[in-house]
């Protein structure tokens, strides 16, 4: 609880530092902001090209039993990963490279992860937008089921921030923690699913394994309100699942910070 406090009384400073450190990301270059979109929309745009025009896959069945174009269920499963795993990267290197300010004794390091999933959110607001208005395209306009996806941003937000005050203090310590990141969110993409679709191709007996991972729930929720129009609390066993993993992310990532939080300033 003494962080959500922290956190609560230097709000102010979060989002002043939040878009600071929006702007000085891409300081320096020709194109400025613009590559934080062009990157995700390259790659939405690689898969696209491959599972629809190479391979052929134009249309794929929901769990409802719907048949929709293959880029739009594609892309509703890109976007909340898309903003996990530049969080997690993000964040978790964000006492690293803020560690002027974690040698600082009058200053709350508890915030600057919260700083990093900040600057990443205001990436993925904009691939919403876009996500919506890629589905008005193709005919699927926004109904009173999107604003879930208000609901959904915000339990991602919570997961990454749980996740990342358990990473961002381990890898001061332990630097290769970095690389076994970026290894896990390869393999997460394909464990997730985003490129395919669990409910055909997974038994039903064996589906549990994915849908332990509570990004899972993200994704299916992203759908769910785009695409299957079904409303959060009618799968409540999945989401009691998903908010008790959480809180429980959460309560172990802050016993990790707090022990280690003496020693940053040391390491660093």
């Amino acid at each position: 609880m003494n962080l959500l406090k922290d956190l609560y009384e230097n709000r102010r400073l979060i989002l002043k530092l939040s878009k600071n450190d929006f702007k000085t990301r891409y300081a320096g270059s020709y194109l400025g902001i613009i590559w934080a979109f062009v990157q995700p929309i390259v790659t939405i745009l690689v898969y696209w090209f491959v599972f629809q025009k190479a391979l052929k896959v134009g249309s794929t069945k929901t769990t409802s039993g719907i048949d929709i174009p293959y880029v739009l269920w594609l892309t509703t499963g890109l976007v909340p990963w898309f903003f996990f795993s530049e969080a997690l990267n993000n964040g978790t290197n964000a006492l690293i490279e803020y560690n002027y300010l974690v040698k600082k004794v009058v200053f709350n390091i508890s915030v600057l992860p919260v700083i990093k999933l900040l600057s990443a959110l205001l990436v993925h607001v904009f691939f919403v937008v876009f996500t919506l208005i890629l589905f008005s395209c193709y005919g699927y306009f926004p109904d009173l089921y999107v604003l879930q996806v208000v609901y959904y941003s915000f339990a991602l937000f919570v997961l990454c921030l749980a996740v990342t005050y358990a990473t961002c203090s381990v890898v001061i310590f332990f630097r290769d923690l970095t690389q076994i990141i970026s290894i896990v969110l390869q393999v997460g993409m394909w464990a997730t699913p985003i490129l395919w679709n669990l409910s055909t191709t997974v038994p039903e007996n064996w589906q549990w394994i994915f849908k332990a991972n509570p990004v899972y729930y993200i994704v299916k929720g992203y759908r769910d309100a785009l695409i299957d129009k079904q409303w959060f609390w009618q799968d409540w066993r999945l989401t009691l699942y998903f908010w008790a993993v959480t809180l429980l992310i959460y309560w172990v990532a802050t016993v990790i910070f707090k022990r280690l939080r003496p020693h940053f300033a040391d390491v660093l």
